[in-house]
């Protein structure tokens, strides 16, 4: 059978659902953490070898392009480990239902803005 409907493949005028957001983003933060890791490796065995490499990776920090690397990082890592804890309790059969489900997912994206503009305060 073929079939003549027009297809839309343009994703930016689909409605998400809030609760398919929350669990994209969660996917996209274990990504983007998954990619971070070898320059958090690599800044925390450059910190461990000598205080002078310590320093040295203290002073590399300080600048506004790795601070923002360290912001991104850490926010993402907030925001991985709140929807964690949230798939974590929906395992335990808490925030199942369609209406616990959204606002789960609202309480999750929100507390990611709030953490990161924390992170963003504490860092800068």
């Amino acid at each position: 059978m073929k079939d003549n409907r027009p297809v839309n493949l343009n994703l930016a005028t689909f409605k998400w659902p809030i609760t398919a957001i929350s669990s994209i983003l969660h996917r996209i933060s274990g990504v983007l953490l998954f990619l971070a890791v070898p320059f958090c490796l690599w800044a925390l065995e450059k910190s461990l070898t000598s205080k002078a490499e310590f320093n040295q990776v203290k002073q590399i920090l300080q600048g506004d392009f790795p601070k923002l690397i360290l912001w991104a990082i850490l926010s993402l890592l907030t925001y991985h480990i709140i929807a964690g804890v949230r798939h974590l309790l929906m395992d335990a059969g808490i925030g199942e239902e369609l209406e616990s489900g959204i606002a789960g997912s609202q309480i999750v994206i929100v507390l990611g803005f709030v953490s990161a503009a924390g992170l963003g305060v504490w860092i800068w």
